[in-house]
């Protein structure tokens, strides 16, 4: 037989796009087009209902880049329609390539109702599925017209201030059709049976039975009468639509979905109207399809169309209630997990699963974050202390040079937690399954021989949109289709359970799961990274203090609604694509105005109950909100600090530049404003690399291959340019509590100027660096080369540490050439080590060099600032003040503690008497046992909780000491609820006194009920 396959092939793909395709939606009139042009922001329904609108016809342009049109369109069926199908086609100009990136709308009733959304792939409405003929048509389209930012090239048109007026869309169709739903089905059996057959091997029989019925049925199809002869198409593709898949067929649970990025490449506010626009189709599509199911994440995505769409909302909560709309991931957002915070990451899952719980009396059991850029190794413990039991992520395999092992396992994390885990072989989270994609799924998977099944989250997504009638149909045909995987739509617990029924001894994977690619983001938008840190402090400061005033002073509120309002927003900002700064300017401009106005508020909350404590009075308190005791006040307390025994000394040093001692570290600046030792006087070590100098500002070219935000390369590092030449140095400030020097850079288009203090009785040299930042596709570091032979790094995270290699001996090391870390970053030799404190960075590098000495220098280096101009122009072009200090002998305890006290200083202020602690930990190991959060109980009912963890990664004794009467205490899970009692609390005593026995990194909440 001749090979003719490719006629074939190409037979099908023409009479699809001219003849086939055209023909779902035959007879047409124009519908009758008006339109008006909404000033500024999106207004009300009711005042696009209520506006005068001016005509319009097909072909007009619209839209300035953020602006809203509203279209009223008005039509009659004719009457020769009479029991046909009805659609209408309104078509906004859409790109078909790019749904969720462009134009959009959302169809009303006169009465204001939502309709329907319209989307590239979703542009139809149904006016009667047997039309009388005559049915009057009126509708009123909020149209969006969001600008196109995908290409990655710089633009301004990301924020409304700096965007152009000039229309961005042209109408393109707004009819009224007759839906030929048998040409319809044709499509669907045409494209499943195409997308199928060319994923299937030349040797295989089965993919020349497909062709031949395809042959047939295009044989039978009259191109002047589609309509008239698909049902005759489709019975010569029947046969092969019906053969079943092989018994060894790969299982596909197919869920739908519609990833919605927070913000992105648009701002909060539209995110608002694309929530409600994808969700309004998926409850239609329930509504047409009882076999649908659709999952949602993201607390507050539906808190927003609860507040916004209320008539939406309830129509959702109907379809919770059925089954159909499934909320899952039990999160306030799809958070970054790299970068948040250990209490902030807490509160992610308490709000976010406490509203799925009020709302919906929904718990959810699997935390769903398909997208963030890499994964914490202490989310496994944080998702089963938050009553989760299985994760699902995607984002791995993106990853540039390993191919992760495994699609179904357990993740380990840095306590010993186990969470199973899913990381679907499709390798992708916006599937729309077709063949190719199932196919993938299928030779992708690799956990064969073992396990069969893996899930597929299906629907357009990122800018949303969901699954579409389409998808269905290919669901519904390859549910059981040979040569296909069998696919199955079905809710996400189904599959986990199913998957953990089949694979209960799935492999482990322990530690973080880095993400090799994005790693950029530890570092963009650094305001943005500041605002997220400091608020993060700023609320532990606010809860601390308002739960002690609530306690200790008759008739204190403590402000619930606030600080729950205020959280919430933080989280908000959490989102993958803000807080990680790979968002449009529009959204970082926001979050910078959003993080001053929190830090006012909180900065008031805090100083409302500082005075509360204080009473009146003329003693100078010092309120300590560190978990560990600062100069002689307690942790949570406030007293009259001691004071320093040894003063600062500046002498000059010889060839130029100051040197400073406080008795604990020496330490020499030279004449060109660099640290060339840092000496630890009590163990006789110096920090600095013979040779070396820190605090070296280094500046290298940042322009990586494609995702500008988002990404460095490792070929940055092949230039870089050391920043030593000085315009001044000098002794900024000399007294016996403190001596500063300053030192002043000029360099491109930029300035620096660095504060270098070592205060009295201070084992840190603290680093104030001001930078007037105007360099672009730049990347700028601070460099300490340290004497110490480090084989490993160690980073704080949420709630602990992680160890990562300072070798690269394999590709998986290697691939780790930008690391993340919180409040401080440490290396270490058996016995003596060193850290690096900062208050807003996040990204690091550290490597090993061998000397001619023989000794090694471990170069640890902070990531200061970038400048990529994709998708924001001007990112952190401007003003900077980070703070960041070293810590010669710092072992992981000290670290810890430093590392608290540099994010939370103290503050002073006049009062009576000082605070005692609200409560305070003791005992063999109580160094090691860190409190993390204070603050009432979110039931209003006046208990304390108490959240704190073991910090050194060994096991602790301690006694936790409440300074108030208790009945009980109460081990609790995240959410604050009860859990079986465990070794790890005992108590409390006579006197009050909870005991703690604490395995490594473990995590404890602690409910102090009041008497």
């Amino acid at each position: 037989m001749h090979d003719d396959r490719s006629i074939t092939e190409h037979r099908l793909r023409r009479v699809l796009k001219e003849r086939v395709k055209p023909a779902v939606h035959s007879r047409s009139v124009p519908l009758t087009v008006e339109r008006w042009e909404a000033p500024g922001e999106p207004v009300p329904v009711a005042e696009g209902l209520a506006a005068d609108y001016e005509p319009c016809v097909t072909g007009d342009s619209w839209g300035p880049a953020w602006g809203t049109t509203w279209f009223r369109v008005t039509g009659t069926v004719p009457a020769e329609w009479a029991g046909r199908t009805v659609e209408a086609v309104l078509d906004l100009g859409f790109d078909r390539m790019m749904p969720g990136f462009q134009c959009e709308g959302l169809v009303h009733t006169a009465e204001g109702a939502e309709v329907k959304a319209l989307n590239p792939y979703n542009d139809w409405v149904r006016v009667a599925d047997r039309a009388e003929g005559g049915e009057r048509v009126e509708w009123y389209v909020e149209g969006a017209s969001n600008p196109v930012l995908v290409d990655h090239g710089v633009t301004y048109e990301g924020d409304r201030l700096t965007s152009g007026d000039q229309p961005l869309y042209r109408l393109a169709r707004m009819d009224l059709t007759v839906f030929e739903a048998e040409v319809w089905e044709l499509v669907q059996d045409l494209e499943v049976l195409y997308l199928l057959m060319t994923q299937l091997s030349e040797g295989d029989a089965r993919r020349y039975e497909i062709l031949r019925a395809i042959d047939s049925a295009l044989d039978a199809i009259d191109l002047t009468d589609v309509p008239g002869t698909a049902a005759t198409a489709r019975e010569r593709l029947a046969g092969v639509l019906a053969a079943p898949a092989n018994a060894s067929a790969h299982r596909i649970s197919a869920i739908g979905h519609a990833h919605i990025d927070s913000a992105w490449l648009w701002p909060l506010r539209e995110t608002v109207r694309k929530v409600s626009r994808t969700t309004s189709n998926m409850v239609n599509l329930m509504d047409e399809h009882p076999e649908f199911v659709f999952a949602m994440s993201q607390a507050q995505q539906l808190d927003w169309i609860k507040t916004y769409r209320p008539e939406l909302f309830e129509r959702i909560k109907k379809k919770i209630a059925d089954g159909q709309f499934v909320p899952v991931g039990g999160m306030w957002v799809e958070s970054d997990t790299n970068m948040v915070g250990g209490e902030a990451m807490a509160r992610q899952f308490l709000y976010g699963k406490k509203f799925f719980l009020d709302e919906f009396g929904i718990e959810t059991r699997n935390v769903w974050l398909p997208d963030s850029f890499g994964y914490t190794a202490a989310m496994p413990q944080i998702v089963k202390l938050s009553g989760s039991t299985w994760f699902l992520t995607q984002k791995i395999s993106w990853s540039q040079v390993n191919k992760f092992p495994h699609h179904t396992f357990w993740w380990e994390g840095i306590d010993g937690t186990r969470v199973f885990t899913h990381f679907p072989p499709v390798d992708t989270y916006n599937s729309d399954l077709g063949g190719e994609q199932l196919a993938h799924a299928a030779r992708n998977y690799q956990e064969k021989g073992r396990g069969s099944r893996s899930l597929a989250p299906f629907g357009w997504g990122d800018g949303g949109g969901g699954p579409t009638r389409e998808q269905l149909a290919r669901a519904k045909r390859q549910r059981d289709l040979e040569g296909s995987p069998r696919v199955e739509i079905e809710r996400p617990d189904a599959f986990f359970e199913k998957a953990h029924a089949e694979y209960e001894d799935a492999p482990v994977w322990a530690g973080e799961l880095y993400l090799e690619l994005h790693r950029g983001t530890y570092t963009s938008q650094a305001r943005t990274k500041q605002g997220n840190r400091h608020s993060e402090s700023l609320l532990r400061e606010a809860e601390l203090w308002s739960a002690t005033a609530a306690v200790r002073v008759p008739g204190f509120g403590y402000p619930h609604e606030d600080l729950e309002r205020i959280w919430k927003v933080v989280l908000l900002h959490q989102f993958h694509d803000i807080l990680p700064g790979s968002s449009i300017a529009w959204v970082h401009r926001e979050a910078r105005e959003t993080y001053a106005k929190l830090r006012a508020e909180l900065e008031a909350i805090t100083g409302a109950a500082q005075r509360a404590l204080a009473g009146e009075g003329s003693t100078e308190l010092v309120f300590n909100c560190a978990p560990h005791a600062r100069r002689g006040v307690p942790a949570g307390g406030a007293g009259v600090p001691a004071e320093a025994a040894a003063p600062v000394t500046v002498t000059g040093r010889a060839g130029g530049g100051h040197v400073l001692d406080n008795g604990l570290l020496r330490v020499a600046v030279d004449g060109r404003g660099l640290v060339v030792s840092a000496y630890d006087l009590a163990a006789g070590r110096e920090s600095v690399a013979p040779g070396g100098a820190a605090n070296l500002l280094q500046i290298h070219p940042d322009f990586p291959n494609m995702w500008d935000a988002w990404d460095i390369d490792a070929f940055y590092r092949n230039n870089v340019t050391d920043l030593v030449a000085l315009d001044c140095l000098e002794v900024a400030e000399h007294s016996p509590r403190a001596a500063t020097v300053r030192v002043t850079r000029s360099f491109g288009e930029s300035t620096a100027v660095q504060s270098l203090t070592l205060r009295a009785g201070a084992k840190t040299l603290d680093i104030v660096t001001e930078v007037d930042w105007h360099e672009t596709e730049k990347f700028l570091k601070a460099a300490f080369p340290l004497d110490v032979k480090a084989e490993r790094s160690a980073s704080e995270t949420q709630f602990g540490h992680v160890h990562r290699a300072t070798h690269t001996n394999t590709s998986w090391e290697a691939a780790k050439f930008e690391i993340c870390a919180h409040r401080w970053i440490q290396v270490e030799e058996p016995g003596w080590g060193v850290a690096l404190l900062n208050d807003s960075t996040y990204g690091h590098d550290v490597t090993r060099d061998m000397r001619a000495d023989g000794g090694q220098t471990t170069t640890v280096r902070l990531s200061l600032l970038r400048a990529p101009r994709y998708p924001d122009p001007e990112t952190d072009q401007g003003a900077h003040i980070l703070r960041y200090s070293l810590a010669p002998g710092a072992a992981v305890g000290d670290a810890v503690r430093e590392g608290h006290w540099l994010n939370l200083p103290e503050r002073t202020l006049t009062g009576a008497t000082p605070v005692a602690p609200l409560v305070t930990v003791d005992g063999p190991d109580g160094d090691a046992v860190v409190v993390e959060a204070v603050k009432l109980a979110e039931d209003g009912g006046g208990d304390v909780i108490v959240r704190l963890y073991e910090s050194r990664g060994g096991r602790a004794r301690a006694t936790l000491r409440p300074g108030f009467a208790v009945t009980a205490a109460v081990e609790s899970d995240l959410l604050e609820r009860s859990l079986p009692a465990t070794e790890a609390l005992g108590g409390p005593g006579p006197d009050g006194a909870v005991s703690l026995v604490l395995r490594p990194f473990q995590i404890l909440t602690v409910r102090l009920r009041r008497v």
